[in-house]
Order: C-alpha cells, then structure tokens, then sequence
C-alpha cells in the first residue's frame, strides 16, 4: 500500500469515527443520571408531580433521574438553568408554559425562548377556580357580574400578582362581560388565601389543591366557576368558563417537560415516549386527577403549538388591557 492510499484510508477512518461517535453517543442514552429541574419551590403541585415523574423515569430508564427545585421570576429562573444547560438530554425542566408565553411580552429574559428552549411534552393542565368570599352574596358568576356592572370596581378579585395568569383571567372576563373590575395582586398564593377566609375581597382565582378543597368544603370560599378543559370530577356542579359563555377566559395552568435546544432528535424521542409512557399509568393518572390535575400526554410538536396559541392570545390579552409586570 503506498503512501498516498495510506493517507485515503485514514481520512476516511477519521471522518468514519466521526459520524459514528455521535450515534454511538445516542444508543448510549441514557448513560448517567437525568435531572429534573422544577422552576418552583419544593412542596407545591408542581415540585410533587415532577418528582412522581421522576420515580416512574428512573424505573423505565435504568437510570436515576433526579430533581432540583430552581424557583424565581415566574418560573423564568429555572426554564433559564434549562436553557443554558448542555444539550445532551440530561438536564430537563419542568414548568408551567408561562416562563415561554407570558413572561416574554413582559419585559427581557434572560434566553431566548423560540431559540435557547424546546417543549418536549405536556404533562398536566392545572385547573384555575374562581371563588367568591364571604364578602359577597353572590352564589354564582352571573349574580357576579350583575353586582360588578351595577358598581363598576366594586368587584375586588385577587390574582397572585399583576401579569400573572389570574390577572390575564380577570381582564379577559371583564373585556368579555364589559364589567370593571378591582384587581388586588398578591405575591403568592399563602396570603391570598388568608385574606380571602377573611373576606377581603370579593373573587380570586387560584390553582386547586387539596388544602383548597378542604375550605371549599367546610364552606368557607365558594367555587363559582374553573377554568379547565372540563368539569373537574370533585367539583362536577361547577361549571367552566367556557361552558357560561366566556371560552377565552377559560384558561389553565399547562404544565410539560422542556429540554434546551440542541438536544439530539432521537433523545428527544426517546423522552417524549418514556414520559407519554409514564402518564398512561394508572396509579399515576389517579395520583394526579385526585389533585383535580388533568393528565395530557402528546407529541412536542402538539406541545408547541398550544404554547404558540397561548403565547398569541395573552400578547393580544397583555396589549389591551396594557398589563405590565411588577
């Protein structure tokens, strides 16, 4: 062999080895443990179904997949430990869409989220209720409305604080039904729902959750309406809504798996079919619906464009009504 069919051979070895180690790498996946990243603090809905996820990946993966809470600015925090992650598949996000659909058209983030961030898949809708305090005797939306219209801001409604989803609620209904109403932003959900046992206002809209539905039980905060894609089945009376008229108000918390861009194809797959796996189990789809949790499960281009759809309207939402974040 002379010299020169020497060299063509190993050019072609190099370039041989070069196009395989990254399959090489792929068929590998997974070959250490996966994190979670959750963009919320531990004990809450979110932190509690990522870490259900994460038992049920560990088992169908063989490997450990692990969870670290990275809470801030609306989930932006962590979505942004995500993005900036390497793209390797073994660092993911969990968080509600917001961190891609509302907080950019309020102000700069810190990543791009059509270009640093990819949906893998959705994983749950967290149903919104709205509920009426004692401060009212209204038993319903409608006799609701009919106070808010006869006092234009009579009708105080308390959100978890200004350009969250609650707030988008609240000025699409209000658009919708032509009433004003007050709007009393909080910084979290504890001390809304403090002042609300205390009747300090009127109407708020929270997730659900299982210390929710003790008070709503006991009598204490009426639900007037959810918005959900359905009834909620501990709450089948109470209508949603879209079913009263007002489907663009009838929004959810969408919660899913996100991955920083980059990530191989067949990763990506890969995880989208082990999580769409996870969500058909039984015992988890009850753990979740006994949260009023609803299951969801797709492809991510089906995620993808729901957080298009979404991020569109609360644009058109935000514009408006002229919301600016805190």
């Amino acid at each position: 062999m002379n010299l020169r069919s020497i060299r063509t051979l190993l050019t072609v070895l190099v370039a041989f080895c070069a196009w395989t180690t990254p399959l090489h790498a792929q068929s590998a996946w997974p070959s250490k443990p996966v994190r979670i990243v959750v963009a919320y603090p531990s004990g809450g809905v979110s932190d509690a179904v990522a870490r259900i996820i994460a038992d049920k990946l560990t088992a169908q993966l063989g490997t450990p997949v692990l969870v670290e809470n990275k809470p801030g600015a609306s989930g932006s925090i962590g979505i942004d430990a995500v993005a900036k992650s390497a793209p390797d598949g073994y660092t993911l996000g969990f968080s509600a869409i917001s961190p891609l659909a509302l907080n950019p058209h309020l102000g700069k983030m810190p990543f791009d989220p059509t270009r640093d961030i990819v949906p893998l898949v959705s994983v749950m809708y967290s149903p919104v209720l709205l509920l009426t305090t004692s401060a009212t005797p209204a038993k319903d939306l409608h006799e609701l409305l009919q106070i808010a219209r006869a006092k234009p801001g009579a009708v105080r409604w308390a959100t978890s604080g200004s350009a969250s989803l609650g707030h988008i609620m609240l000025e699409q209904l209000g658009a919708l039904a032509k009433v004003e109403f007050t709007h009393v932003p909080y910084k979290g959900g504890g001390q809304q729902i403090t002042d609300a046992l205390g009747g300090q206002f009127e109407l708020l809209s929270v997730n659900s959750s299982t210390s929710l539905m003790q008070q709503i039980k006991a009598g204490k905060l009426r639900p007037i309406a959810v918005g959900a894609p359905a009834r909620l089945e501990t709450l089948p009376a109470v209508p949603t809504l879209a079913e009263l008229g007002y489907a663009p108000a009838n929004m959810s918390s969408l919660f899913g798996l996100f991955a920083p861009a980059g990530v191989p194809a067949p990763v990506m797959l890969r995880l989208n079919a082990e999580v769409n796996k996870v969500l058909a189990l039984p015992d988890v789809r009850t753990r979740l619906t006994s949260a009023d949790n609803v299951p969801t499960g797709g492809t991510a281009a089906e995620f993808a464009r729901q957080i298009a759809v979404e991020s569109d309207n609360n644009l058109r939402i935000i514009r408006a009504a002229a919301i600016k974040a805190d």
